[in-house]
């Protein structure tokens, strides 16, 4: 396990478009599914990783606390299934079902979305406004597998309700960690120091 930060993209970067495939409907989903959502949640995420596993609940709790403010999420996982067979789409669809994920949760076979959001860990968090500007990248919170703090989800918590409230985020972001992106053989991007 490589542990990594999330890269901390500008704040302001416009949602990169997408076009994937639901591991549970097995619909296409795009930014246009969230058109008319006040506030859009990109998590990338996948089955085996610890610190997936320790959240995976609390991100279940956030879809369903959040489903009737007009929030829109979409869950991704990237990680190569050549290397990591475990993260495959029948995996991910059956972590869905037991986690009781109410959002999308789409397979990136080519990694071209995750690098698009430059995202670089898992759980990595973007959390965009309802013109789909980036207005928060951070941590869920700082609990991790091993240090003994509750999850609660604080930090996104709060950068979700003041995004949905009109406000800009004013608190400082601190990144995310979690294992790296599982990139395809000779794939990494450069902004992974590839």
């Amino acid at each position: 396990m490589v542990m990594v930060e999330s890269t901390m993209l500008a704040l302001g970067t416009p949602a990169p478009e997408f076009s994937l495939i639901d591991t549970v409907s097995g619909d296409t989903i795009t930014l246009d599914n969230f058109s008319d959502s006040n506030a859009l949640l990109v998590m990338f995420i996948c089955v085996h990783c610890p610190f997936v596993k320790h959240v995976e609940q609390a991100l279940a709790k956030i879809g369903q606390d959040y489903a009737a403010q007009g929030l829109g999420i979409v869950a991704i996982s990237a990680n190569s299934i050549e290397t990591h067979p475990q993260d495959a789409p029948e995996h991910m669809k059956a972590q869905a079902k037991i986690q009781g994920f109410n959002f999308p949760y789409c397979y990136d076979a080519t990694q071209a979305v995750a690098k698009a959001y430059t995202a670089a860990c898992t759980p990595d968090f973007f959390l965009f406004d309802a013109t789909l500007k980036l207005a928060y990248r951070g941590q869920l919170d700082d609990s991790r597998p091993s240090n003994g703090k509750p999850v609660t989800g604080k930090d996104l918590r709060r950068a979700i309700d003041t995004v949905l409230s009109g406000q800009s985020i004013s608190e400082p972001q601190l990144p995310s960690i979690g294992c790296n992106i599982k990139w395809s053989p000779g794939h990494a991007p450069t902004y992974f120091g590839a």
